[in-house]
């Protein structure tokens, strides 16, 4: 059985933070209700529509979901929300506005006074309180408030990371907590709030560089895809416009890189050279080297070099190279999910399952509204006016 199942999300969520942990929830079979606003849905339905017609953030982060469409600002749909929170929510998350998810009696004091058991994840950019308490944030802005951007990029340009990062990590955190939480409510019974900031979230998956700027020292400098701090740790030219990204941790690997890769044993005890540090300050001769006696060979001719040294190395593969790759393909990480578009690709979650993860379809805006009214009592004539008033 898997692990979450029989267990109820509600969630009034949008663009990345959090759906995707709901959808990690959903993984572990959690049923998962996504309350959307009628017509437009979750903005994120909107970014783009590359996934034959669909979002490619939407997707992604919203598989296995019932979509319920609510104007949450109607009287009759508020009434409608608070039942299916009562009757139905283990868990609530949320990562509206600051304080509109309180505004709509969905705050953690005002349903734990009903309902004990009740947990509520609240998600936003700064924490639910502080100077920038109110202050808008979206991924790119935490990326930057966190120091993440100053490390990151060329000497002459900052760069942002690729994937929305601040948002996947402050879903980690709310997927987490969420599954600690459920550990302590089955010892104590009782349920609790749990508060989720971008900001401290992608602050801790960049401490490394906080701790190297200690106490005034000068911050990593941004080396593209170079590591910041060891070396050689990055991409390298080759012949025929090839390049390798490799890796070096440790004294033993730079002698057998010397020897092995470079075929130059005698540049393993260059003073300039002995010990990580003195390669990390003398980064330019060193390259100038590498590049030099790679200049003869074939990318595959240097991996070859290094796979025998046992030196750490990569392809860096597009978008497209990924979709095929042989070690996901062999370790049988695809599946199929469906969607309005009809069936697409999904790798399944990071992980062994005894039972496999639930991977149900990506929903239509809306789809499960008439069934979740009809399961909280309301008939057909109830419904009718419920979409009549536009409540739905």
């Amino acid at each position: 059985m898997q692990p979450l199942k029989g267990l109820t999300v509600v969630t009034l969520e949008h663009a990345i933070a959090a759906p995707f942990a709901t959808r990690q929830l959903a993984d572990l079979g959690a049923r998962v209700i996504k309350i959307e606003r009628p017509g437009a849905g979750d903005f994120a339905r909107a970014y783009d529509s590359r996934v034959r017609g669909l979002a490619s953030h939407f997707v992604w982060t919203n598989r296995s979901k019932e979509s319920l469409t609510l104007d949450v600002k109607h009287p009759e749909a508020a009434k409608v929300l608070e039942r299916l929170v009562l009757e139905k929510a283990d868990v609530v998350v949320q990562n509206l506005a600051p304080g509109a998810a309180a505004r709509l009696g969905l705050g953690y004091e005002a349903l734990a006074a009903k309902k004990p058991g009740i947990i509520v994840c609240d998600i936003s950019g700064y924490g639910g309180d502080g100077p920038y308490r109110d202050k808008k944030a979206y991924d790119l802005l935490i990326q930057s408030e966190a120091g993440f951007v100053s490390v990151t990029g060329t000497p002459d340009e900052p760069s942002k990371a690729g994937p929305s990062i601040a948002d996947i990590a402050a879903g980690m955190y709310a997927y987490t907590n969420i599954l600690a939480a459920l550990l302590q409510r089955g010892q104590t019974g009782k349920g609790q709030h749990i508060d989720i900031s971008m900001l401290e979230s992608l602050a801790e998956w960049t401490s490394y560089p906080l701790y190297y700027a200690f106490d005034g020292a000068p911050p990593p400098p941004r080396t593209g895809a170079s590591h910041a701090t060891i070396y050689p740790y990055g991409p390298f030219p080759t012949g025929g416009d090839g390049t390798v990204m490799m890796g070096l941790q440790n004294e033993r690997e730079w002698l057998k890189f010397c020897e092995l890769v470079l075929q130059q044993p005698g540049v393993a005890t260059d003073p300039r050279f002995t010990g990580n540090a003195k390669r990390v300050a003398n980064r330019d001769a060193l390259k100038a080297l590498i590049t030099e006696a790679f200049a003869s060979l074939t990318a595959p001719q240097v991996v070859e070099r290094l796979e025998a040294a046992q030196i750490a190395n990569a392809r860096v593969n597009t978008m497209h190279e990924v979709w095929a790759h042989p070690q996901l393909k062999a370790r049988g990480r695809w599946r199929e999910v469906g969607s309005p578009a009809g069936a697409l690709p999904a790798m399944l979650p990071p992980g062994t399952w005894d039972e496999g993860p639930r991977m149900d379809p990506v929903p239509a805006l809306g789809e499960h509204t008439d069934a979740l009214l009809a399961e909280l009592g309301l008939d057909a004539a109830a419904i009718r006016a419920l979409h009549a008033a536009g409540a739905v």
